[in-house]
């Protein structure tokens, strides 16, 4: 595929290298009029008008061009049956490419926004939430009927078929309810809850199992299921508000980690302070690196917390290759529309990064903490979002935590839920 655009720019690069990614083709850009003209290869032109009546046709509506970061006049209209903006008068019915920058780039997250109550990124700020579409992967959608609208005019346009894939994650915040909290913490406990005495004496002698404690069962799920999940570990130096993991000091925490890292790709999960400290995020990272003894580069934040760009350059200074904090602590839906995994775009500095973004749909935190559904309530939801992302062949990222698949009584109906959502989704594919 050869696209002439009269002014090679960094953003429009960008968006012809995330389609070569997507679809596996060789996608090659030129100003050169009359070397566009003379080629035989699948032919688009991006620009203001058409310039010859065999080429794919996408009228440039100018953000491509731009070279600033400015609140967009957006007015969505629809397009066959889905949402679309940047309405164009060509062969696709609008600026797809603009569109699909905007959204994935996450363009709005660098302008003035209202933060919400622990200064991330609210999803009601977002077009997504404001125009009823934050529970698809639009952008998927878009391309999927663009490389029919393709077809049809090159029949000999054939892009790498897609298949779909549930990936489990597992974010440990707090590894343990009861074990290996130490004396202070545990009187502190007992005199808290004096109604978990008997429980809890009965953890800490090993005559029941604690109640956060859902590793074997997870790992028989993964076995059975032929699932290949990703945990991420909250390492957190010192205790604060948010971070309330067991101490990394903790043998029984280091060996926990290398036992899941026999069997499961194991993460860092930074903890609050590194979003503000990386120097923490640095210590952080070395400290799982010396549990496991090879190079971690895959990361999501801790509470999902972080801003643009800045968290996303402290990830790469550390060496960090692949985050998985995109989505949202509050709602579940798709953050940057789309269910593929992607390479940041760093839109202050106008450049491609090599940093791989993977959004993650559904996070039953926000199921229980958010929106106090039950576990049928969550079940129906996370099925709704996951049939979004078969239909255009994507990655279904899920979040869990381990104290949410144990047995503490209030979470009771919660590891049967997403036992039956793993049977069903993994039974059919």
């Amino acid at each position: 595929m050869l696209v002439y655009t009269p002014h090679i720019t960094a953003r429009i690069s960008y968006i012809l290298q995330l389609l070569n990614d997507r679809w596996q083709i060789e996608i090659a850009v030129t100003d050169d009029k009359t070397l566009f003209q003379q080629s035989n290869d699948i032919k688009f032109v991006y620009a203001d008008e058409r310039i010859d009546a065999t080429s794919f046709f996408i009228q440039s509506t100018g953000l491509l061009q731009q070279h600033d970061i400015c609140k967009q006049r957006i007015s969505c209209f629809q397009w066959e049956g889905e949402n679309a903006f940047f309405q164009t008068n060509d062969d696709v019915g609008f600026d797809i490419f603009s569109a699909v920058f905007y959204l994935i780039t996450r363009y709005e997250e660098y302008l003035e926004y209202e933060p919400d109550e622990y200064g991330r990124y609210a999803h009601w700020n977002s077009l997504a939430w404001k125009e009823g579409f934050l529970h698809q992967p639009l952008i998927d959608i878009w391309l999927m009927k663009f490389v029919y609208k393709i077809k049809q005019q090159f029949s000999s346009f054939n892009p790498q078929p897609l298949t779909f894939n549930l990936l489990a994650t597992y974010d440990i915040d707090i590894a343990w309810s009861y074990k290996h909290k130490g004396w202070l913490k545990t009187i502190g406990g007992l005199l808290k809850h004096p109604s978990s005495i008997a429980k809890r004496l009965r953890v800490l002698s090993g005559k029941e199992t604690d109640p956060f404690d859902s590793y074997t069962w997870l790992q028989q799920l993964h076995e059975q299921y032929a699932l290949q999940p990703i945990y991420f570990f909250l390492l957190a130096e010192h205790n604060s508000e948010y971070d309330k993991n067991i101490s990394p000091r903790k043998t029984a925490l280091q060996q926990l980690i290398r036992t899941t890292a026999a069997k499961a790709a194991v993460a860092l999960h930074p903890s609050t302070e590194s979003a503000v400290n990386a120097s923490a995020l640095k210590k952080e990272k070395e400290i799982l690196e010396s549990f496991v003894r090879k190079p971690i580069q895959q990361t999501r934040n801790h509470y999902i917390q972080f801003h643009l760009p800045h968290s996303y350059r402290t990830l790469l200074a550390n060496g960090f290759t692949d985050e998985y904090s995109m989505g949202y602590g509050t709602v579940n839906g798709f953050r940057a529309s789309t269910s593929h995994s992607f390479l940041w775009y760093d839109l202050e500095k106008e450049t491609t990064t090599d940093l791989r973004i993977h959004p993650f749909a559904y996070m039953e935190a926000n199921s229980f903490y958010e929106l106090h559904q039950s576990p049928e309530e969550a079940l129906a939801e996370m099925k709704q979002l996951c049939a979004e992302v078969q239909k255009v062949n994507g990655t279904f990222i899920t979040i869990f935590h381990n104290h949410l698949l144990g047995t503490e009584p209030m979470f009771n109906g919660w590891r049967e839920m997403y036992e039956r959502f793993v049977k069903e989704i993994r039974g059919t594919n």
